[in-house]
């Protein structure tokens, strides 16, 4: 894997690419909206309990 062969990996990986349609786009923004919103609530958990403890 060179320098020349970038070109013809990224015009491969261009062709075989394709544009989300709308039922995929709102799956995969859900999907991201959940994690987003678990990883806050872990963080949210664990700050409530350092408060508890008498951390910060």
């Amino acid at each position: 894997m060179s320098l020349k062969d970038l070109p013809e990996r990224i015009r491969r990986v261009l062709l075989v690419s394709s544009k989300p349609d709308k039922e995929e786009f709102v799956q995969s923004a859900k999907i991201t909206g959940l994690g987003i919103a678990i990883i806050g609530l872990i963080g949210f958990v664990i700050f409530l309990a350092v408060m508890l403890i008498g951390g910060l």
